[in-house]
């Protein structure tokens, strides 16, 4: 079993596929924009939403289950009294990249 799992691995890296990767999984194991949308994360969300994206002063971001429409519009038009809008610094490519990490985000 432990073979499999680590052809799985591998097989994940060659291929780009994210395989229910955390926060502290290898980046290999991200596709490409998955791994920049993390790089996104850790600069613009951990900060509110935790190092591990567990949650700190905003929520917990495992296991959404909002539409990309519904959290695309979060991010650029922000909660009022909760959460800033990102959509001056986010370029959409970066925001689809964002929400393309957060869909990997298992608990």
């Amino acid at each position: 079993m432990k073979k499999f799992h680590r052809a799985l691995e591998i097989g994940s890296i060659v291929f780009g596929i994210a395989v229910a990767p955390d926060l502290e999984a290898s980046p290999l194991l991200l596709g490409n924009e998955a791994r920049r949308g993390q790089n996104l994360f850790e600069r613009n969300c951990a900060h509110c939403h935790g190092e591990d994206a567990r949650g700190d002063e905003g929520p917990d971001l495992h296991n959404l289950k909002k539409s990309d429409a519904r959290i695309t519009k979060v991010v650029t038009q922000g909660i009022k009294g909760e959460m800033p809008a990102f959509g001056t610094k986010l370029t959409g490519d970066d925001v689809k990249a964002l929400i393309a990490f957060l869909r990997t985000l298992k608990q």
